[in-house]
């Protein structure tokens, strides 16, 4: 699952590190000028929206899907499993 060079556990630590910046930062609270809020709000919200996106690229990157044919027939896999119709599309109805 993890690879040595460049691999997935770069997205864990990426993502590891920015959600305990933000936990930091969010209970350090407001200190100082309150003129300053609005832009630590900013840059906490920045950091947890980061860790949660570091988080989802590891899970795609880990669970091997490389392109976005591979997403495509996931799609596609998890639709005929719950017994929904193919999707279409406007390309002459073929499934996307």
């Amino acid at each position: 699952m993890a690879e040595i060079d460049g691999g997935t556990w770069w997205w864990a630590v990426a993502g590891s590190a920015q959600l305990v910046a933000g936990l930091a930062a969010y209970r350090r609270g407001s200190g100082g000028s309150s003129t300053m809020m609005p832009f630590k709000a900013f840059g906490v919200a920045s950091l947890f929206v980061g860790s949660a996106s570091c988080a989802v690229a590891g899970v795609v990157h880990a669970s091997g899907i490389r392109q976005v044919d591979d997403l495509k027939r996931l799609g596609q896999s998890i639709r005929s499993k719950l017994g929904v119709p193919p999707r279409s599309s406007s390309n002459g109805g073929q499934a996307i």
